[in-house]
């Protein structure tokens, strides 16, 4: 997996989280004092989260940092 790739699929695993909790782009944006348009850059993987910001959302969800990575694939040898 590209750190492109990976960045998006962080963000979509933080886009379905917000989704299960009914939460918006925008109360994101305002737990973590970024911009709506930043926050839409993280979850696009335009603009990867970092280590602080993914540790921050992840307490503001209640949910494990983990919960927010992709699964890594298998690999075979």
């Amino acid at each position: 997996m590209t750190p492109t790739e990976y960045a998006t699929a962080i963000g979509s695993e933080v886009r379905a989280e917000l989704a299960r909790q009914r939460k918006t782009q925008a109360d994101l944006a305002a737990a973590l004092s970024l911009t709506p348009a930043t926050i839409g850059r993280r979850l696009d993987g335009t603009s990867p989260f970092n280590v602080v910001e993914l540790a921050k959302t992840a307490n503001w969800l209640g949910v494990p940092v983990a919960n927010l990575r992709p699964a890594t694939p298998a690999v075979s040898a």
